[in-house]
């Protein structure tokens, strides 16, 4: 396990200062603000911390209301909206300096028997015959911006199936974009004390985390925009919403498979299938988010 994947637990390791109430701290994103993977997942953590560990979360929406400052400590409230006999329902809100900068709905379930199917997974070729975060970004950006987006995305190895938005700036292409992931590092040692995330909760927030990362880059493809890493667009999450089908393992790889089926009024649409590399259907996500063109 690499120092950039303990630091990103010990971030998801959300101190308890009250009842149903937690903190936790926030590290520098490449823009001014808090990664909104980074909240989420901490929501997310916030809320299963206050839920029986028989019942993994299978989804959460979501909604980005202010910019995180990096330099704050967050606090998360939980409010214990439901305790079904199979379901419960928890409402997170998110604070800094005295606003909401963050709400997570999020619902976990008792595990049963039921219907089963699933759509073909996509292909895509191995992602151990595709470069590295670390060999693929230089290539494409200045090497100060591939430094800092290596250094902010060290805690996951993250490989493009296809050339991400900044090396095909000018030529559209189809809005569709595929990523495989894992954690840099093996997540069997970790700590599940009760001041720990639970094995099934610390894998689900982990692609929680990660599913901010690259869902709007296929909305960038379809226009010939660059996205954040060059300027060329200007851009943020609005809400986010993820469904959690099947088990699956953060630190082993995972398809992410993404497109964009509309862009209209200054806003783009995501959505994207994460499959394990077997073919199951482990996690749905869609994201809109804003991406405006400088003026």
């Amino acid at each position: 396990m690499n120092k950039a994947l303990e630091d990103l637990l010990d971030l998801l390791d959300l101190e308890q200062i009250e009842e149903d109430i937690f903190r936790g701290e926030s590290r520098s994103a490449l823009v001014p603000r808090v990664f909104g993977g980074q909240v989420a997942a901490q929501a997310l953590v916030a809320a299963g911390r206050t839920v029986p560990a028989d019942r993994p979360a299978h989804s959460l929406h979501a909604y980005f209301l202010r910019a995180g400052d990096p330099g704050a400590p967050i606090v998360y409230t939980v409010d214990r909206i439901r305790d079904g006999r199979s379901f419960t329902t928890r409402r997170v809100v998110a604070v800094q300096h005295g606003q909401p900068i963050f709400h997570l709905s999020a619902s976990f379930q008792t595990y049963e028997e039921g219907l089963e199917h699933q759509t073909g997974m996509p292909s895509a070729p191995d992602p151990e015959t595709l470069p590295t975060a670390a060999e693929m970004l230089p290539r494409h950006l200045p090497s100060h911006v591939a430094e800092r987006l290596v250094e902010a995305r060290a805690a996951v190895d993250l490989r493009y199936v296809d050339a991400p938005p900044w090396a095909s700036v000018g030529q559209p292409r189809e809005p569709r974009s595929q990523v495989w992931f894992r954690t840099n590092g093996k997540l069997d040692d970790v700590d599940n004390s009760a001041n720990h995330t639970v094995d099934s909760l610390l894998h689900v927030c982990l692609a929680t985390y990660v599913s901010d990362m690259t869902l709007l880059d296929s909305v960038l493809l379809a226009h010939g925009r660059g996205g954040w890493a060059v300027g060329d667009v200007v851009g943020a999450s609005l809400d986010h919403a993820m469904w959690f089908h099947r088990p699956f393992k953060a630190d082993e790889w995972l398809l992410y498979d993404q497109e964009s089926p509309s862009a209209s009024g200054g806003r783009g649409l995501g959505q994207a299938r994460i499959w394990t590399q077997d073919g199951q259907l482990a996690v749905t996500v869609i994201q809109e988010g804003v991406v405006r063109v400088p003026r």
